[in-house]
């Protein structure tokens, strides 16, 4: 169980969190204690679990805290809610529709004797407001994040933490995953799977080793896509490195990644960026409407990974059984949902353990929210993406900020990696609310200067 340190690091972060502000400009301060409270703080059990409200943990204590210090400093100017008609429908149904989920599950589930108590009022308050704490770095961004320059902040601050990491990922790759254990006193995940080919991959204060993979393989793209434009030799030598350590963290996924997004933010332009990172985007959704449908060719895809590793062929299979007991179990509240309380999963009749797994977090929002909240949560996520490349075709694409257009590569990446893994984190959220407020402005310039050499012509606008 976590020592009193962990607990005392979430209490004294909201301070922390103020301080920043105090000493920093609202950008650099917001990027500053997400990410420094992402990578320093402790994952849950380590949580304030208080009535009637969700947990309390590094997920949502730091956003808690800067959206009230920015409420009370600045106001909310320009709203809270994106400009455009989709995305306040897509935020609005994302934080609402749980109340829905709770008002069509309240009857108990039973497995034998084993019986999953119903969703009451209270429940789906609950989830509502977890839903609204989990956006809140989304508004925040939205509103703080949407100059050009603090895209670049944005990609130096990843770079700087990814540049920090490297130090206790080198510590951990040779005495193990230990770092979390010695300071907070306790081991966040099962040993087991941070073995990797006769060595170790690295966890320090996040979930899983895939996590770590995946941060630092946005650090090694954020290293690139800043050499490109500056040109520095530092920037170059810190790209190297993080690509370095990223070779040696063992993680196949994070690699790929980097091995599609590298080339890509060096070689393309910054409208093939866009190109690009929709694609990656669209194809992320895709995939979850195929597997509902059954169009999805499993067994062609076990053949080929066979042939190349039967070891993660088997891993693939066991993916794909999962996720189908868990659609299976899906249909049966397809709209909405089965909510909280691990309503589902299928649990064994006698022990009450649970025998399914939920890796990707496109099963785990289907599954608890419904079709609804898939639609609510990955369709916020892709919403930035739409409205760049829309504004880089109606602009050309030299207007638009070059760090914008590898921002726009790692949230596609991360919306992809939600499909096997459950990496939705507070940097997801804040960099596609930091998109989404600089697509919005370039629209309202784009949209101001029709209307001052046009009068009229705008009679109008599209739904994004």
């Amino acid at each position: 169980m976590p020592n009193a340190l962990a607990y005392l690091m979430l209490a004294l972060w909201p301070i922390v969190t103020v301080v920043l502000f105090r000493r920093m400009a609202p950008d650099r301060a917001l990027v500053a204690a997400l990410l420094a409270g992402y990578l320093i703080l402790p994952e849950p059990p380590a949580a304030f679990d208080l009535p009637m409200f969700p947990p309390l943990t590094k997920h949502n204590i730091p956003a808690i805290a800067a959206f009230a210090f920015c409420l009370w400093r600045y106001g909310l100017e320009g709203g809270l809610l994106p400009r455009s008609l989709l995305g306040k429908i897509l935020l609005i149904t994302y934080v609402l529709s749980p109340a829905l989920t709770a008002v069509t599950n309240t009857e108990p589930v039973f497995y034998g004797q084993i019986g999953l108590p119903g969703l009451s009022v209270k429940d789906g308050a609950a989830l509502v407001l977890q839903q609204a704490l989990l956006v809140l770095p989304f508004l925040l961004a939205r509103q703080f994040l949407a100059e050009g320059g603090s895209q670049r902040h944005l990609l130096m601050a990843l770079l700087w933490g990814g540049l920090l990491y490297t130090l206790p990922m080198l510590v951990e790759m040779r005495l193990s995953p230990q770092l979390n254990n010695w300071i907070y006193g306790y081991y966040q995940h099962l040993f087991g799977q941070s073995i990797r080919a006769n060595g170790y991959r690295p966890i320090v204060f996040l979930y899983h080793g895939l996590w770590v993979a995946f941060f630092l393989m946005t650090a090694a793209v954020s290293a690139w896509a800043l050499w490109r434009t500056e040109r520095s030799v530092k920037l170059l030598l810190a790209a190297l490195w993080l690509t370095l350590i990223l070779v040696l963290a063992k993680s196949l996924g994070a690699l790929i990644f980097a091995v599609v997004l590298i080339p890509a933010v060096l070689l393309l332009t910054r409208m093939g960026q866009f190109r690009v990172a929709l694609l990656i985007g669209l194809v992320a959704i895709t995939y979850p409407v195929l597997k509902g449908t059954h169009l999805v060719p499993e067994d062609r895809i076990l053949a080929q990974a066979a042939k190349i590793d039967q070891e993660r062929a088997y891993s693939l299979e066991f993916r794909f059984e999962n996720e189908n007991t868990l659609l299976d179990r899906a249909y049966e509240k397809p709209v909405f949902g089965w909510g909280s309380w691990g309503r589902n999963h299928i649990l064994d009749p006698v022990t009450g353990n649970i025998l399914t797994v939920t890796d990707g977090r496109w099963i785990i929002v289907i599954g608890v929210y419904g079709w609804v909240g898939f639609l609510a949560e990955f369709g916020l996520i892709l919403l930035p993406l739409l409205l760049l490349w829309r504004e880089s075709a109606a602009r050309g694409d030299e207007v638009i900020s070059p760090f914008v257009a590898a921002l726009s590569l790692l949230l596609a990446i991360n919306l992809s990696d939600m499909v096997p893994n459950a990496t939705l984190t507070p940097l997801t959220w804040l960099v596609a609310g930091s998109l989404t407020g600089y697509a919005e402005a370039l629209k309202s310039a784009r949209l101001k200067r029709i209307e001052r050499d046009r009068p009229g012509a705008l009679k109008w606008q599209s739904i994004l």
